[in-house]
């Protein structure tokens, strides 16, 4: 059984930065990707960046890029969500999700495990 476990969401001033850490259990724990989402109140949930698990392949949102970094360390089983130059605009819960197979990294149906989620608040 997988299990993805969040960390690091809070509050923080816009322009602010924030990392945040999505810890993989389950062995052998593997991947094709890692994705991170957000939802934001009253609104679906959207994708905000992908990274390949074995090949550090990145994928973004056009929202986030230039301000957001999505790594992973496969030692620790773990993927990363580097936010700078936050705007209220991001506050949402993010998750963390994964894949088995290539295709729509956009839909989050194609994801098998999820996180329970991390709250980030980007105050004006």
């Amino acid at each position: 059984q997988v299990q993805l476990v969040e960390s690091g969401g809070g509050l923080v001033q816009a322009g602010g930065s924030l990392r945040l850490s999505c810890a993989g259990s389950g062995r052998p724990f593997s991947a094709y990707a890692m994705a991170w989402f957000r939802r934001a109140p009253g609104k679906e949930r959207e994708f905000v960046a992908a990274i390949t698990w074995r090949t550090g392949t990145t994928t973004y949102a056009d929202s986030v890029k230039g301000r957001f970094s999505i790594s992973r360390d496969t030692s620790v089983n773990t993927v990363y969500l580097q936010m700078n130059d936050l705007k209220p605009e991001d506050t949402a819960v993010y998750y963390c999700a994964r894949r088995w197979y290539s295709g729509d990294y956009y839909q989050p149906g194609e994801y098998d495990y999820w996180g329970q989620g991390t709250q980030v608040t980007v105050s004006s």
